[in-house]
């Protein structure tokens, strides 16, 4: 659990400040469960610099509450919560001041956005809040006060935690709060889980990650590990304290995490994928020919990656599908050996009838739709929740990475999608993977970007 927060100080004289504006956001790591936020009467002047950069005055503050007023909401409101601010050492040493004040030693563990973007984000040109989430396409509104920097702070932390790609944010939270073994039932576990898309990950009493899968419902799949007798489940239900998830939206974008995931912390429990997810392509060539040839190949034999299948079935599945899609006789596609039109003539054309340039366009508009090749585009899927687009980024036929937006200039945009995606390694079982998932599902909106010089 993590507790988003923004303090405005008075200014002045270092541990002589005072908090005139809090504003904290508790996040569970998907959605914020609550929320609070006030003016705070600081019983001091506050410094004209301050006055001008917040536009926050002393005759705003005259009704507004006193720290002790506020004082046990934000214990509750952080208690078992880790502290997360831009710049949390200053934020988290105001806080304390003020409790000290008081006579109360608050304590709580911190994180600072400002590490953490300096880790994941090192190309950044400046880790300042502002320019930082503007860089980033972050949309920001009341700059310079509480909520608004609150809630830039609470999106830029949603970013960082999924660039976070080796998961050392939350295994180093869950490994400070676990110490040893969870208290928490199976039960428990799975009732906090969503049913929603996403990635999970069974940690064992060390925070260490030991199962990891994809599913289309968190909660469902998770209950499924702790009721089966199979020799896995046991495994897994013995030595499994603590669940963390991630949500995805898009269940593309699920399956690409689940695969680069697996491959990089190659959980004890995870069987591996073998190298290559496909067996077969489909070859292109003329071979003399005015008309493009299509033949089914075993994968290995091919130097240059074309549209990959798992077997001679699924490939012959493709041709059909383009064949029904594109007008194109399944004869001249190899898949009949004689053509039931030929006698009066076919009506999709055959490859000793039809046109060459005409039977050849229909050709590139099927390999256009359903191949990766050196195409610049963007795959937007659903969000994770709602006003929010999930989107992936091939770029020149490679996989840039996946991120997520809510503006459609954001979109449009690829040196903003480059500047927030979070990275993936793409090789030939990642083009496979978005390949077959386009057959497949036809709800992608696939917009086609100008490559970034």
């Amino acid at each position: 659990m993590y507790a988003i927060l923004d303090i405005e100080s008075t200014g002045g004289k270092y541990n002589e400040e005072g908090i005139m504006e809090i504003a904290i956001h508790k996040f569970d790591g998907h959605q914020v469960v609550d929320k609070f936020m006030s003016l705070v009467n600081p019983e001091r002047e506050i410094q004209p610099f301050v006055v001008k950069l917040t536009g926050i005055n002393n005759k705003m503050l005259r009704t507004a509450p006193k720290f002790h007023e506020v004082a046990k909401r934000i214990v509750e409101i952080t208690d078992g919560a880790t502290l997360v601010a831009h710049n949390a050492q200053f934020d988290y040493r105001i806080l304390r001041t003020e409790f000290r004040r008081l006579g109360y030693d608050f304590q709580r563990k911190t994180l600072c956005t400002v590490d953490l973007s300096k880790k994941l984000l090192p190309d950044a040109e400046s880790h300042s809040l502002g320019k930082l989430v503007r860089s980033l396409g972050i949309p920001m509104s009341d700059r310079h006060r509480a909520n608004g920097d609150a809630i830039a702070t609470l999106k830029l932390f949603k970013l960082l935690l999924s660039k976070d790609s080796q998961k050392t944010i939350i295994q180093e939270v869950i490994r400070d709060a676990s110490q040893g073994e969870l208290s928490p039932t199976q039960l428990d576990i799975v009732s906090k889980l969503p049913s929603e898309t996403g990635v999970y990950y069974m940690h064992d009493k060390d925070g260490e990650i030991i199962f990891l899968g994809k599913t289309k419902d968190v909660k469902r799949r998770v209950n499924q590990h702790f009721t089966n007798t199979g020799q896995l489940a046991r495994k897994l239900q013995k030595e499994t304290k603590k669940v963390s998830f991630e949500r995805t939206g898009s269940e593309l974008v699920a399956i690409l995490k689940e695969y680069e995931e697996l491959k990089r912390t190659r959980p004890k429990y995870n069987s591996i994928a073998k190298r290559s997810l496909f067996s077969h392509v489909i070859n292109f060539s003329k071979n003399g020919s005015p008309q493009i040839e299509l033949e089914i190949v075993k994968s290995r034999l091919q130097k240059e990656q074309n549209i990959g299948f798992n077997g001679v079935p699924s490939a012959k599945s493709f041709l059909k599908k383009i064949s029904a899609e594109f007008e194109l006789c399944e004869t001249s596609l190899g898949l009949d050996s004689i053509c039931e039109h030929s006698k009066n003539g076919c009506a999709h054309g055959c490859a000793a009838q039809e046109n060459a340039l005409e039977y050849n366009q229909k050709i590139y508009s099927a390999l256009h739709k359903y191949s990766l090749k050196s195409r610049t585009i963007a795959m937007i899927d659903q969000g994770r929740e709602l006003g929010e687009h999930s989107f992936i980024l091939i770029k020149n036929g490679t996989l840039k990475g996946f991120g997520y937006v809510e503006l459609n200039h954001q979109i449009n945009n690829i040196h903003i999608l480059e500047s927030i995606i979070t990275p993936m390694d793409s090789d030939e079982n990642t083009l496979f993977i978005v390949e077959s998932y386009l057959r497949k599902k036809n709800r992608l909106k696939i917009m086609e970007l100008t490559p970034a010089i």
